[in-house]
């Protein structure tokens, strides 16, 4: 088979087939990730601008002041929107591809920024909250996807976190952009119609970058999609990559029924990938990582430090170390695994969810004070988080479904993540406001617990591997198949 190069490709043309390929060696594909990732920028702001910009929106219309319900509504829509969206966004990343699908989302959500920054009733607000929400969804399934299916395998894993370091890089954003509008007429305004900027520098840098390679191969022009992997792989490397997506694109034309989400169900290998990719994304949620993030000023408080500012600030900095742990995880996710990482990510998370029970429930009972124990908790539960239960859920999402299914099931799991995250931030108050702060924590833990139980059991390392070796993993659990060069690739691939 005769490679060809082509104009513009990377500096791979040169390279031998032992080159290594490093996260900063190839700036096309650095470039592709970080203008992808710009959607998990909206993603993290949106979920953290409107915390503060509640405080505002109450002070101008007295009807949302008066009424919790309102509130809760304000806050809630953008989720109910983005359930909606990341579950529509599996199919239409399927039919008209990853490109498309951000350019979507990216008017969805400018206009629905535009509509809250000119809203003259709170409906028209939850209107917008919906807008924003729907274009998140669509996000959220498509950058770690678009990114996935763009990266060699060898650092797939550190590009699709780079799109969670821009997650978490948008949540320490919003708090920077409520405290420099509080003093600015139209706070709130500004605050949610600040928003648009990114979502249409993105629009305008994606009509520059190419449709996803194995989409363009896979479903519309095999010419387009080696053009852009020449601009990705070293000759050697690229022939490899062209067996690997003429062997897909063979096994998907013998499928005689189209694709279809009871597949998902009815199809043993599928079944099991996608119960083990949706059992990740909502033990994301479960084990508590939003309720630090949406309640974190709510918790110092709790904890006995109830100067406003004092919580603000501390809340601020827990911003700041869940973006600089993603830092982290997205250099250890490629050398020490995916599974590795999510065990020792929540062995740690369940020490940080008992210290923070420890904390609350000898200041419940009036045996000491020990609020700084509670930050500490707070800290060390980020510390541990970020760089693996943060990242881990949405890598192994991106990679771990064959071809055809990605779209569906990367929809379909990333609706269980915004479902779980409703359901924490409706609940987290409430429950501990009937079992007690301290016992909320500690029911937590008990979740992380059996997070770990489920990862040990039901996620393989997938580092290092290509899509269809993934696949194999698959077939090999759903029909019991032995394969000895597998298990012998698997423990390779599961060495730091």
């Amino acid at each position: 088979m005769t490679i060809e190069t082509f104009p513009g490709s990377s500096g791979y043309i040169d390279a031998g087939p032992d080159r290594k390929i490093t996260y900063f060696s190839n700036t096309y594909v650095l470039g592709l990730t970080v203008i992808a990732g710009i959607g998990g920028l909206l993603f993290g702001y949106d979920t953290g601008v409107i915390s503060g910009a509640l405080l505002y929106i109450r002070d101008e219309f007295e009807a949302v002041d008066q009424s919790s319900f309102l509130q809760e509504t304000i806050v809630s829509m953008a989720l109910v929107g983005a359930m909606i969206g990341a579950a529509a966004g599996g199919a239409i990343n399927d039919k008209y591809g990853r490109k498309a699908a951000t350019l979507l989302a990216d008017v969805v959500f400018a206009l629905g920024s535009f509509v809250m920054a000119g809203a003259w009733n709170p409906y028209v607000i939850i209107f917008g909250r919906l807008l924003v929400g729907l274009g998140v969804g669509v996000a959220s399934v498509t950058a770690p996807m678009y990114i996935a299916e763009a990266a060699p395998s060898e650092i797939r894993g550190g590009l699709v976190s780079t799109n969670v370091l821009m997650i978490t890089s948008g949540q320490f954003l919003s708090y920077l952009v409520n405290l420099a509008f509080t003093e600015v007429r139209g706070t709130w305004r500004w605050m949610l119609g600040v928003a648009a900027v990114p979502a249409i520098i993105q629009f305008f840098l994606m009509l520059f970058l190419p449709e996803s390679p194995r989409w363009l191969y896979m479903k519309k022009s095999k010419s387009d999609a080696i053009v852009v992997l020449s601009k990705i792989y070293d000759p050697y490397r690229l022939e490899e990559e062209l067996d690997q997506l003429s062997t897909a694109l063979e096994e998907e034309h013998q499928r005689k029924n189209a694709v279809s989400y009871l597949d998902v169900f009815r199809i043993k290998e599928i079944r099991l990938a996608f119960f083990a990719g949706a059992g990740l994304q909502a033990f994301q949620q479960f084990t508590g990582i939003n309720t630090v993030m949406y309640y974190s000023p709510t918790i110092v408080q709790m904890a006995g430090f109830h100067s406003n500012q004092l919580a603000l600030l501390l809340s601020l900095i827990v911003a700041l170390m869940n973006a600089a742990g993603t830092v982290v995880g997205i250099y250890l996710i490629d050398h020490f695994g995916r599974r590795k990482l999510a065990l020792s990510s929540l062995s740690g998370v369940i020490m940080s969810l008992i210290l923070l029970w420890g904390a609350f429930y000898f200041e419940s009972i009036g045996t000491a004070n020990i609020g700084w124990v509670a930050v500490l908790g707070l800290a060390l539960y980020i510390a541990f988080f970020a760089p693996g239960m943060g990242p881990v859920p949405w890598t192994v999402n991106s990679e771990i479904y064959p071809e055809s299914y990605r779209g569906i099931c990367g929809g379909m799991s990333a609706t269980v993540n915004w479902v779980s995250n409703l359901v924490v931030a409706q609940s987290f108050l409430s429950v501990a406001e009937v079992v007690g702060t301290s016992w909320t924590f500690l029911i937590l833990a008990a979740i992380a617990v059996a997070a770990f139980g489920f990862v040990f059991l039901f996620v393989p390392e997938t580092k290092g591997l290509s899509f269809e070796e993934v696949e194999k993993i698959w077939k090999e659990r759903a029909w019991g198949k032995s394969s000895s060069h597998l298990e012998s690739l698997i423990e390779n691939n599961e060495e730091p």
